[in-house]
């Protein structure tokens, strides 16, 4: 009976902890969509006009992206 016990708790732990680190994970990806979406929209506005810059926002763009999509 206590195992029985002890394998349900530890099923029922196992499951809230992926369902946890599931909703932080969004919690956490729409935090970054923020942060580089105005990142990069705040950087175009000054940005200088050479290589390194195009680099900086297309990368900015890219981080952007790719934490929204999720």
């Amino acid at each position: 009976m206590i195992k029985i016990i002890l394998t349900i708790a530890l099923t029922l732990t196992s499951l809230l902890a992926t369902t946890t680190s599931q909703s932080e994970d969004l919690t956490s990806s729409n935090n970054l969509c923020k942060v580089f979406s105005k990142k990069a929209l705040e950087y175009e506005k000054k940005m200088r006009n050479d290589n390194y810059a195009k680099v900086t926002l297309d990368s900015y763009k890219h981080r952007a992206k790719l934490y929204c999509s999720k």
